[in-house]
């Protein structure tokens, strides 16, 4: 599913993928992320950490009457506080999305699937 956008020039249809892309991108760039999780962690392994070709297993785009919506599946470096490191996700996700992309997006949703110890 692509999201559209109508302009005075036509239509641009962005696909799920490359915003997964560009999501994955900004979450990767907070410091205390490990990196991205997959959604479905018992399938796909609970450790296993996706690489960049993967990040739409990670991220969940949907349209809704209020805008896009973006759940986001990630790993954190143990000793971070989960609430700030969700928030600057958030805050760095949605600013992506609309520089780059020219996406508003009201709701980002963190979701924590792991955190990485050192062993």
């Amino acid at each position: 599913m692509a999201i559209k956008i109508q302009t005075q020039n036509g239509e641009i249809k962005i696909e799920n993928d490359v915003i997964a892309s560009v999501v994955g991108g900004a979450t990767i760039a907070n410091p205390g992320v490990v990196g991205m999780a997959s959604r479905a962690a018992l399938r796909d392994g609970v450790n296993q950490i996706l690489n960049r070709e993967n990040y739409g297993r990670g991220v969940v785009v949907s349209q809704t009457d209020a805008g896009v919506i973006v759940d986001v599946y990630i790993v954190v470096r143990y000793g971070v506080k989960l609430a700030e490191i969700s928030t600057s996700v958030q805050r760095k996700v949605k600013y992506y999305l609309d520089s780059y992309l020219g996406i508003h997006v009201p709701e980002v949703n963190v979701i924590v699937q792991g955190i990485e110890t050192k062993d």
